[in-house]
């Protein structure tokens, strides 16, 4: 039976080489020019530590951030912006998570929304993957157009694909 795989997953060589040019843009900016900027990539926990001078550069080093990891090929939607930055002492910081797998509550909804969808598909949760098989190859592909609508607020790839 033909099957794919869906899954939410960031190349680590990837992230690092656009953390890289982001930290590159940022010291060659006038605005960033003699002011305490830090960048760092926590490659184990994958996490981003953003340190500025106030947080209005702390959201400049994001809008760099993400729009140079989507030419170099990651979804804006691989890191989790919803923490606040805060202040610490005269410096600004902000942890940003950079989201590698899918979590067990979003296996969930997506699961669901497989089977609200009435394709003749069967979808099943493996560990931080879902297995989506079906009889028809058009069903699976019906199954990618479909979660390329959803709005999930993680970002997912199609794996695996056999007929």
């Amino acid at each position: 039976m033909p099957s794919f795989d869906l899954v939410s997953k960031v190349d680590l060589q990837t992230l690092d080489n656009a953390i890289n040019v982001v930290k590159k843009e940022i010291t060659n900016r006038f605005d960033f020019k003699d002011s305490h900027v830090v960048i760092d990539l926590n490659k184990k926990e994958f996490k981003l530590s953003l340190e500025g001078d106030s947080e209005m550069k702390i959201d400049q080093m994001v809008d760099v951030l993400i729009s140079r990891s989507m030419k170099q090929g990651l979804a804006a939607e691989v890191y989790d912006l919803s923490k606040e930055a805060y202040a610490s002492g005269k410096i600004t910081k902000k942890e940003v998570p950079v989201r590698n797998g899918i979590k067990q509550e979003d296996a969930k909804k997506i699961v669901k929304l497989i089977k609200d969808s009435g394709l003749k598909v069967q979808a099943a949760i493996m560990d931080d993957i879902i297995r989506v098989t079906g009889k028809k190859i058009d069903d699976l592909q019906e199954v990618i157009a479909l979660s390329k609508t959803w709005d999930l607020g993680i970002a997912l790839q199609y794996i695996n694909m056999k007929s």
